[in-house]
């Protein structure tokens, strides 16, 4: 099956993947993955060109998280598997301006979550050691849990308190943002485990991704040297939107839930909740990366747009 997955490319900050993708070459790489997984050879053959080539620019998009590679056995040796991560890929071009002057955006470290439902394998960490002991529900209890830069549980959810900025800005909210780097969990790694993650604002079920794995075939960019290589490495980073007209995830909408339905007037905090349901159709588990893990140098995002 095809890939689902759509990027959203924010012109502003997203640099090395524009790299990725400037290339007509790089592009076609990208065309031929849409659809299936190809080793080098084959897209050599494909493309008419010679295999040292198809390697360099395969590098360049993997560097970019653009594919993702497998080293398998074969015959003779080993080859390399590569992988599309993206059906659809969109290029925003956002104004900077009038948008820095009308947000207000917070960051949440990962472990300052303010309420907790989760069953293992679970477990938290920061960028140095293990924060209390694996799969043991009770030590997201663990006040350490404020170093966290990454958590993982296979059902259940975690819950953040954001400040409800727009009670004091005295115009309304055209949009609400949330972005997080994740992915799906499993002992070991899975790039296959899909995961459907849910986020809710306010007691409010706004839609779910499904996650496409649990990726460990590369070092995340930012994780520490010290986590295992069998762990998971890195995330995708999602971004979450709920506007006048409906929700979306990376500008494509999931439900019909409005702003409206979310009641931000009457409440002084935002409520954001992240999970897998225990009636999800893929219940694959959970990773949430933050600031020092990933691929992505940040914690969870919430934006308010006037």
């Amino acid at each position: 099956m095809g890939n689902q997955s759509i990027l959203v490319i924010n012109s502003n900050e997203d640099s090395t993947i524009l790299k990725g993708i400037c290339s007509e070459l790089r592009i076609r790489i990208l065309q031929c993955l849409r659809d299936e997984s190809l080793n080098v050879n084959d897209l050599a053959k494909l493309l008419g060109i010679p295999q040292s080539t198809v390697a360099i620019n395969v590098q360049i998009l993997e560097k970019a998280s653009l594919i993702r590679t497998e080293t398998v056995k074969a015959k003779k040796g080993s080859q390399k598997i590569c992988h599309g991560l993206y059906q659809e890929i969109v290029l925003q071009f956002p104004n900077s301006k009038k948008d820095e002057k009308n947000s207000i955006e917070v960051e949440m470290p990962i472990g300052l979550f303010t309420g907790f439902e989760v069953s293992p394998p679970c477990g938290m960490c920061s960028t140095e050691s293990i924060i209390g002991f694996l799969d043991v529900p009770d030590e997201f209890l663990n006040p350490e849990r404020m170093k966290a830069g990454l958590l993982w549980f296979e059902k259940g959810f975690v819950e953040y308190k954001f400040p409800n900025n727009s009670l004091y800005k005295g115009t309304p909210v055209r949009r609400l943002e949330l972005s997080a780097e994740l992915s799906s969990e499993i002992p070991g790694t899975n790039p296959e485990l899909q995961s459907d993650i849910t986020l809710w604002v306010n007691d409010v079920e706004i839609g779910y991704w499904t996650s496409p794995g649990d990726f460990g075939d590369k070092r995340g960019k930012l994780t520490p040297s010290w986590w295992k290589l069998e762990g998971s490495q890195y995330g995708l980073l999602k971004q979450w939107s709920v506007t006048n007209e409906g929700s979306f995830i990376d500008g494509v909408q999931i439900s019909g839930v409005r702003l409206s339905d979310l009641k931000l007037d009457e409440h002084h905090s935002i409520r954001v909740r992240i999970g897998v349901k225990e009636t999800a159709a893929h219940m694959g588990g959970i990773n949430i990366f933050g600031k020092g893990f990933g691929n992505y140098d940040r914690n969870i995002l919430l934006r308010l747009y006037f």
